[in-house]
């Protein structure tokens, strides 16, 4: 594929492709000015399968509006516990800013929202020794670095950099580890039986949200296989639908659904809390009255490593998966991208939500068809629709929801056609990636293991100079990623 020359200053990854300018002789131009300005018809979508993708992927992540805040309700130094409606309003208002603007900048269907790796690491590391107005300050410092990355151009050629077969084993392990995840949220396996893994709690199925879960699977995939366009939200939909009259009819109780019961609520209206909004304390966790230096420097570290590579895999993954990414794995608009998902982590913090950052079930709206930007407005705007209609947003069961995660999971495998088995130069990297992702239940750990592998292979082999600059450098942060917790030992951080 050639590249076709651009205006000065716009980076490799920007300039458009030879199938983006010229599609096909007998390709339709555009159908207006939708269409003319997010590219459907030139990228072989339509409005429909975007305006269906982005309702899909919202429909797959709003869970998030419940979850974010229950994982970050904790208290602070000073006792005082968080609003949960506060944290409710804030984490719709961070998500559908920065998934609007992904859409309609980026014109990449990738949608953002409050990251669990992230937040999980603000409520465990930061918030219990800080105040809430520190730990936001933290978040959008680390929002910044990232910034700093993209404008520097460092974080696309980082993306760039990595080998094609490991690109590939990405896109696997990013579909395995959705698939986990899938499963684990609706109770099909298990975890703290006499095995790691079980099949439900004690080795076998039970429950009325398993069974859920499983028919709603089950139809997406006859749906699939029948060619019926929309399978994953008709999937979605029509299990949402059996969830609420199995709950009337079969009185389940509350406790045996993951996160929410499907009724519906008495009042769908709620008004928004924005008293978090703006509240952020810089550089407060760096003094004596915070964390202290040492550790709020380890700990906006560790949040750079989470936000950054987490997105990265992520979107190498969708963008793959979108068909977005040309022979060499690289994405036309990468840098903008990147530059809204760096932006989201300091987005997230002054609106009190923690670090926002691109989804991996962003997958499911590119399963339904989407390909441009349009999908990611249409999911941002019923975001901020949620600031007014909150109590909506428990009525999608999480088991429903995760049956398209394992749809999704089963289509992304398919990368696997990609990499050359044979070749252990880069078979074994490429395993260590995609395995490692759903076992460690990190993204972040799977695509350390393989670039660390896939240079120490390499020098092994006396290729030392193959892998590049770039590489033996990302070798050298994720050594100490792994070595991070001896290294916050020796340095007497807690």
């Amino acid at each position: 594929m050639t590249r076709i020359p651009t205006e000065p200053g716009t980076t490799e990854a920007d300039r458009p492709t030879e199938d983006e300018t010229h599609a096909s002789p007998t390709a339709p131009g555009p159908k207006g000015a939708l269409d003319a300005y997010f590219k459907i018809s030139a990228r072989g979508s339509t409005l429909a399968n975007e305006l269906r993708g982005g309702l899909t992927t919202f429909m797959a992540m709003a869970y998030i509006i419940l979850l974010n805040p229950l994982i970050l309700s904790g208290a602070d130094v000073n006792g005082v516990k968080l609003d949960h409606a506060a944290l409710t309003t804030a984490t719709a208002l961070a998500a559908a800013v920065t998934t609007i603007l992904m859409g309609v900048v980026g014109n990449v269907p990738l949608a953002l929202a409050a990251g669990l790796s992230v937040s999980g690491a603000v409520s465990a590391l930061v918030v219990p020794h800080t105040t809430w107005p520190q730990a936001m300050g933290l978040c959008v410092i680390y929002g910044l670095l990232i910034v700093l990355l993209v404008v520097s151009g460092l974080r696309e050629k980082i993306m760039n950099g990595i080998p094609l077969p490991l690109k590939h084993a990405i896109t696997i392990g990013i579909g395995l580890f959705v698939t986990v995840i899938g499963l684990y949220k609706a109770g099909f396996v298990h975890t703290g039986g006499p095995t790691p893994l079980s099949l439900g709690p004690f080795g076998e199925l039970s429950g009325w949200p398993v069974l859920i879960f499983c028919l709603t699977l089950l139809a997406i995939f006859v749906l699939m296989a029948r060619g019926v366009r929309g399978a994953i939200l008709i999937g979605i939909a029509g299990g949402t639908v059996v969830a609420i009259l199995v709950n009337k009819v079969a009185h389940v109780p509350a406790k045996a659904w993951a996160n929410s019961v499907p009724v519906w609520p008495g009042s769908p209206v709620a008004a928004p809390d924005f008293s978090l909004f703006g509240h952020v304390d810089l550089f407060g966790a760096f003094g004596g009255e915070g964390m202290g230096a040492i550790s709020a420097s380890v700990a906006v570290f560790t949040l750079v490593l989470a936000g950054f590579f987490d997105a990265m895999a992520t979107i190498i993954g969708v963008g793959t998966e979108a068909g977005l990414a040309d022979r060499q794995g690289r994405m036309p608009g990468l840098s903008k991208a990147l530059f809204i998902d760096g932006a989201g982590g300091a987005v997230g913090g002054i609106a009190g939500a923690s670090g926002q950052t691109v989804f991996v079930e962003s997958a499911t709206g590119v399963g339904d068809g989407a390909r441009t930007g349009l999908a990611s407005t249409v999911t941002g705007a019923l975001f901020a629709l949620m600031l007014f209609f909150s109590p909506l947003a428990g009525i999608v069961p999480v088991e429903v929801a995760s049956a398209a995660l394992v749809v999704i999971g089963s289509m992304m495998m398919s990368q696997a056609r990609h990499i050359d088995w044979s070749d252990r130069e880069v078979a074994i990297p490429a395993f260590l990636t995609a395995v490692l992702m759903p076992f460690t239940y990190s993204i972040t750990a799977g695509v350390a293991a393989g670039v660390i592998s896939y240079s120490v292979i390499k020098a092994g082999q006396g290729k030392w100079r193959e892998p590049g600059v770039l590489m033996w450098i990302l070798t050298g942060v994720f050594v100490l990623y792994f070595a991070l917790t001896p290294i916050k030992s020796w340095l007497g951080v807690h």
